[in-house]
């Protein structure tokens, strides 16, 4: 794997990421880079995967709260956690994007039980709160070591049984940088690796089909 050298260059990382989504529209294809057209395919992707996970009788996952990280508007809490959770919690980075997901969500925002305006690399989620963590197409944005550090974290906010699950682009081979956004996208390898180093273990995994062949591949990764 690849470190970052802190202080200069990581400061940079992450303030050149949040210039990047200022200036992106607080819409569906400004969250999915242009693709705004991919996300039935993803959203019901995702629905199948949680879905084997859900449910009454032992070792499943409760269906109480959740919490949607890099959320943006809320376009995953609104098409896929909402429907499947009593409480939904969003963390994003950016402002603006927040203030958008109340008027977005509509009549089920009642159900948000709050709107974090973080960094994850900041973000301490509470402690035994979760059933589900979301982390989906943010990963890119930290560093290995505080990918790591926000895994664990996530870790201790989970309710008994609960479930950690990314889903993001995954490079063919070691981390490549994106100088657009300030991100990262790192091989399965490497974030295997980086989940081990947050002592959980990948309990299922499966690629993402239909998306568009010039787009990276999608994988989504359960983690208890």
């Amino acid at each position: 794997g690849r470190t970052r050298s802190h202080g200069r260059n990581e400061d940079s990382f992450y303030s050149n990421a949040e210039g990047y989504w200022k200036d992106v529209p607080p819409t569906v294809d400004g969250m999915l880079g242009g693709y705004g057209s991919i996300s039935s395919i993803d959203i019901n992707g995702s629905k199948a995967f949680l879905q084997k996970f859900l449910g009454e009788g032992e070792g499943k996952t409760g269906s109480g709260c959740a919490l949607d990280c890099g959320a943006g508007i809320g376009r995953i809490s609104k098409r896929l956690l909402l429907p499947l959770f009593q409480t939904v919690d969003l963390v994003d980075v950016t402002q603006e994007f927040l203030d958008k997901a109340r008027p977005y969500l509509g009549e089920e925002a009642k159900r948000v039980g709050h709107f974090f305006c973080c960094g994850l690399q900041d973000f301490v989620p509470e402690s035994g709160r979760y059933d589900v963590i979301w982390i989906q197409w943010v990963i890119g944005h930290l560093t290995d070591n505080h990918l790591v550090e926000f895994l664990r974290r996530c870790r201790s906010a989970l309710r008994p049984n609960g479930l950690i699950v990314i889903k993001d682009n995954v490079s063919y081979e070691g981390v490549v940088p994106d100088e657009v956004d300030s991100s990262v996208c790192r091989d399965l390898d490497i974030v295997r690796s980086l989940v081990g180093r947050a002592g959980l273990r990948i309990v299922h995994e499966e690629q993402q089909v239909n998306f568009p062949k010039e787009i990276y591949q999608v994988h989504t990764l359960a983690l208890r």
